[in-house]
């Protein structure tokens, strides 16, 4: 997969952008859903990984699976934390309420020519939340169901990737979505070869793959910085947070699923703050 054309933000770094004046944010770069605009946005930072010599690595399953164990997300030095600082922040606060289900996501890695490619889905149009949005194969833990059970069970039921290929390798850092009141767990795997994989056409239109090497290249990031008048936990003293998007063929990867990679991509290239 070829380097993406780079958004030329620098000019606009730092500067406050209302609705009134809406620049281009991805140009050139066509994809389906509709990506909301806040009332004040400035555009953000560029990748944590801009400046790390691991930026241009082709990461294979392999050397993935040594930087979750030199990172201290490895399955085999534990499961993945019940309360993290994010979770904290949000259970202290006035949002607790606002969070309501956990949830789990499978993150799914196999090498295909000589580098790791992660699997994800685009959603059918006709849900009703979230729609046409880019997002790992994942859903609501069920009772009695850990977060790997539920991360796998999706899988199987979203693109038909069978449980019994999977190898579970660690996981990365939960987080809160607030827009859907879910506390998300992702869990990373691997598979040995590149897989069959169907989609539910209930839940997902599409599912595709994008190369790691691909989402580190630092022109197909954008982070924009965005600020609401009530602060969201974690937000700077000025109430903005940052917001990443990955532009990549056909798709913008924003949200929930955007944080999940800038995980993993800083997990690989050890640039975590």
């Amino acid at each position: 997969m070829g380097t993406l054309e780079g958004t030329n933000s620098s000019s606009l770094r730092g500067s406050v952008v209302t609705s009134d004046h809406e620049p281009i944010r991805f140009p050139g770069h066509e994809y389906p859903q509709v990506i909301p605009r806040p009332p004040y946005l400035e555009v953000g930072e560029p990748a944590p990984w801009t400046n790390s010599p691991l930026r241009h690595e082709a990461f294979t399953v392999a050397q993935v699976d040594e930087r979750l164990r030199a990172a201290g997300r490895h399955a085999s030095q534990g499961a993945a934390p019940d309360t993290t600082a994010e979770l904290t922040d949000v259970a202290d606060g006035e949002w607790v309420d606002r969070v309501t289900r956990r949830s789990a996501v499978l993150v799914t890695l196999f090498n295909h020519d000589g580098e790791a490619q992660v699997i994800l889905t685009r959603r059918a149009a006709h849900l009703r939340h979230h729609r046409d949005e880019v997002a790992f194969p994942g859903g609501r833990v069920e009772d009695g169901e850990s977060v790997v059970d539920t991360a796998l069970r999706e899988a199987h039921e979203e693109v038909g990737l069978s449980p019994s290929a999977v190898t579970v390798r660690g996981w990365l850092e939960p987080l809160v979505t607030l827009a859907s009141g879910s506390a998300i767990w992702p869990v990373v795997a691997t598979l040995d070869e590149p897989p069959t994989l169907v989609p539910d056409p209930v839940e997902v239109a599409r599912i595709f793959t994008v190369s790691l090497r691909n989402l580190l290249d630092p022109a197909t990031y954008h982070q924009e910085r965005w600020r609401r008048e009530t602060p969201r936990p974690g937000s700077a003293p000025d109430g903005s947070f940052p917001m990443s998007f990955f532009r990549v063929p056909g798709e913008i990867v924003w949200g929930a699923t955007a944080r999940i990679l800038v995980d993993l991509l800083t997990v690989l290239t050890d640039t975590r703050h």
